[in-house]
């Protein structure tokens, strides 16, 4: 799997851990275990009719029973599903790289540090750049509504980015997988340092970030 981009190797990995702590582990996802997050996946991406309802709040009721449709059938064959590349334009590298390599890097983690006496991962300079990639173009839209500048920065190699500009902006200050987890919401990351006034700096924190 060397070769392979980092979206097809997130999607493999996460399958192989859904397999590994079954369906009922918990995830970082609030009240999901690890089928809801597998029938979540399989629902956006193979349920045209029913993905609305990830997005638009209205709609989420469709989304809700074409999960518990898919959450009847047997576990393994989810994740065999949703490991296959099937017909959708997801198939398509380009797409799948545009549309799931943050997708699947943040929902494999939100499995992975869910669990006991998670670390977190050693990931070459390749993928961190992808990442760190994704994450510059994501987080616009994550800290946009907050309504104080914010900048990102990397602490493992001199490279920053800025998501809100302004004056005296937050910086958040780590590697790349720690700032994409903390900048979707979630509460398991490590090695953050998160500076500047202070009052924007509880703002930040106190959104609800992600999704």
């Amino acid at each position: 799997m060397s070769g392979t981009y980092l979206a097809r190797r997130e999607r493999e990995a996460l399958c192989d851990l859904a397999l590994e702590v079954g369906p009922d582990a918990p995830t970082l996802c609030e009240g999901w275990t690890v089928l809801d997050l597998v029938t979540h996946l399989l629902v956006r991406e193979r349920t045209p009719w029913a993905a609305p309802g990830i997005v638009f709040p209205a709609l989420s009721g469709l989304t809700d029973r074409a999960m518990e449709r898919l959450a009847r059938r047997d576990f393994d064959a989810l994740v065999r599903q949703l490991r296959g590349r099937g017909l959708t334009p997801m198939a398509l590298p380009p797409i799948d790289k545009l549309a799931n390599t943050m997708e699947y890097v943040v929902h494999h983690e939100d499995i992975r540090r869910a669990q006991p006496d998670w670390v977190p991962r050693a990931l070459d300079e390749p993928d961190l750049a992808t990442i760190w990639s994704g994450l510059r173009t994501a987080g616009k839209g994550l800290v946009k509504q907050i309504g104080v500048p914010v900048t990102i920065r990397r602490s493992d190699v001199d490279r920053d980015a800025v998501l809100v500009d302004g004056a005296d902006p937050v910086v958040v200050l780590g590697l790349p997988v720690e700032v994409t987890m903390f900048l979707f919401g979630r509460d398991q990351y490590r090695d953050l340092e998160i500076t500047g006034p202070a009052d924007a700096v509880a703002a930040l924190r106190q959104a609800k970030l992600g999704f």
